[in-house]
């Protein structure tokens, strides 16, 4: 559980770095960013576990490019689903946090979350924030329609930037909470306010196509991070 935690934690902060400062600050704050982590980890006691994430970061920002372009395609994102769900399904709780573990005292409604389940969670909505419209801009690209300029792409539909991290969030915490009617009433919804737009589509219907897969990219992205967390905290009952 660890491992995935660390490393949903590490390529969305790498993401959200590459997003927000310029090419000039970005590599110093990622190694600063990088150092902190594995500091911290050292303190929880995986520090090993970290240095992996740390790596599997790395690998993330030079073969998946911000805007989607990268020519690795979804083999990525396919890569580091395959390492999370291995982390997950063979890496239980530890017994031994560290130092840091021993002064933990984070509680939930069924008292003390374990260190190791709250890095999962942090780090899953970390990844959601940024990496999140990485993926999706990749699934643009490979269907030739992407626009590296927003989230959504294009250009008369606008906001992606904030709405898809904000849609993923919550698709996360409604799946989570089993919301499901409320969750089904906000996808809904995305269609009756995108319709307009949509509906003043070209002949070649590239605006109706580009909604419906940056939308399901997005979604899937999201139901599969509530689906990694649920399976994490179902071996804590």
């Amino acid at each position: 559980m660890i491992l995935a935690g660390v490393t949903l934690l590490a390529v969305g902060g790498a993401d959200l770095i590459r997003q927000f400062l310029p090419p000039r600050r970005r590599w110093m704050v990622q190694v600063a960013a990088a150092l902190v982590l594995f500091l911290v980890a050292s303190g929880f006691d995986a520090a090993v576990w970290a240095f992996v994430a740390i790596a599997a970061a790395a690998i993330w920002v030079f073969v998946v490019p911000s805007n989607g372009s990268g020519r690795a395609g979804f083999w990525p994102v396919a890569g580091l689903a395959v390492l999370c769900a291995a982390a997950v399904s063979t890496i239980g709780l530890r017994e031994s946090t560290g130092p840091l573990g021993d002064v933990w005292q984070v509680s939930g409604p069924n008292g003390v979350v374990h260190p190791d389940a709250a890095i999962l969670l942090v780090g899953t909505i970390a990844f959601l924030l940024e990496s999140g419209n990485v993926v999706v801009r990749t699934a643009l690209r490979e269907e030739a329609v992407a626009d590296e300029a927003d989230t959504e792409g294009e250009p008369g539909l606008k906001g992606g930037r904030l709405i898809g991290p904000l849609e993923r969030v919550l698709v996360f915490a409604l799946t989570l909470a089993g919301a499901y009617t409320l969750l089904a009433a906000m996808l809904a919804a995305k269609g009756i306010v995108r319709f307009p737009e949509i509906s003043r589509d070209t002949a070649t219907g590239n605006r109706a196509e580009y909604f419906l897969v940056g939308s399901l990219v997005s979604w899937v992205a999201a139901l599969a991070s509530a689906l990694l967390v649920w399976w994490a905290f179902a071996t804590l009952l």
